[in-house]
């Protein structure tokens, strides 16, 4: 069988190509899901309509890149994806039950009328929550590290629940929250828009104290992690990454405060989330399963990756086309008719 072996890293491409589609899934469902977190508390039914319709074109969509990347950990990387699964089954199943329940909260909203509607409302915005929150467990658990013995995850069922991951599923929480928020206001107008202004202000600060918070434990909690930041030279060469989230969120401030600019306060919350997985990416680097198998020694084998690559090159520019001319069609400022359309 055909293999790329001897011409490049398989492994590490596949590491590139799934470490990519993950931080695409963060940045684009980010959004939405932050809206849905932040819905309840809209001051008017017309502002959850705006809301709801600013994302009903791309929420499905941006999920794909969630698939890609589980797909992918699964097929060029199964010795890790058998470690971690386990560790992660309960807070996997309820994430995926609650995007199943926003899901269905979109269709059944835009029909639903009077009281029935509120039942959909807290669907979209309990989904939203349990689905964020989830994923900041799985995050805080995988940099914290789990129990392996052999080639086998050798933890318990609730493993995955501590203090520190606990934290990260809030701090993820409140960062969805913000890229909700910010999106709100660069795609809707008046009302709604200020209100969104009004909630980013107050999501910034804990978002930046959250960052801290796991900045700080991070090191405390592993001595690699310690010694690759703090050592020299890392320590100069890693320093872009901490001045510039605190350049952002300096900006990120100034934008919001002022109430002038609409687009550059998402894409400076989107540079902070891609600052944050960047440090995350080099605090766990060469690990898929910190600190135990490397992206070497979980990979599958050379034809196996070869031939996914192959059909990788041919379908990932298709859905990064689709992906970018759905968010051209769908430009602009969101109405609040209750059809799900601009």
């Amino acid at each position: 069988m055909f293999s790329f072996e001897g011409f490049v890293d398989l492994p590490l491409i596949w590491y590139a190509l799934i470490g990519t589609a993950i931080l695409l899934y963060i940045l684009l469902d980010g959004f939405d899901l932050g809206v849905g977190i932040l819905f309840p508390l809209a001051p008017t039914d017309q502002c959850r309509d705006r809301m709801m319709n600013s994302v009903a074109p791309f929420w499905d969509g941006n999920e794909t890149w969630l698939v890609l990347g589980g797909g992918g950990l699964f097929a060029a990387f199964p010795l890790a994806y058998a470690i971690l699964m386990p560790a992660f089954y309960i807070p996997i199943i309820l994430m995926l039950l609650g995007l199943i329940f926003r899901g269905v909260a979109f269709e059944f909203r835009f029909k639903a009328k009077g009281a029935s509607r509120n039942i959909w409302d807290y669907a979209f915005h309990y989904g939203s929550l349990v689905a964020t929150f989830m994923q900041g467990v799985v995050l805080g658990t995988f940099v914290h590290g789990i129990a392996v013995q052999g080639r086998s995850f050798a933890g318990g069922a609730l493993d995955w629940l501590s203090p520190f991951s606990i934290m990260t599923g809030v701090a993820l929480v409140s960062g969805y929250a913000l890229l909700g928020a910010t999106w709100t206001i660069m795609k809707t107008e008046g009302e709604t828009q200020a209100w969104a202004r009004k909630c980013a202000m107050y999501l910034m600060f804990f978002v930046a104290l959250f960052m801290g918070l796991v900045s700080l434990s991070m090191p405390l909690m592993n001595s690699d992690i310690k010694a690759l930041w703090f050592s020299l030279p890392n320590f100069y060469f890693l320093q872009p990454m901490p001045i510039l989230s605190i350049v952002f969120f300096i900006m990120l401030w100034r934008d919001l405060r002022a109430g002038k600019r609409e687009l550059r306060p998402f894409f400076l919350t989107l540079g902070v989330f891609l600052m944050n997985y960047i440090g995350i990416g080099v605090s766990t680097w060469p690990w898929l399963v910190p600190f135990k198998v490397s992206l070497w020694d979980a990979a599958a084998v050379p034809e196996s990756q070869s031939l996914l690559l192959l059909g990788t090159v041919v379908l990932l520019p298709l859905v990064l086309a689709y992906t970018g001319y759905c968010f051209w069609v769908f430009r602009g400022k969101a109405s609040h008719e209750h059809e799900g359309t601009y």
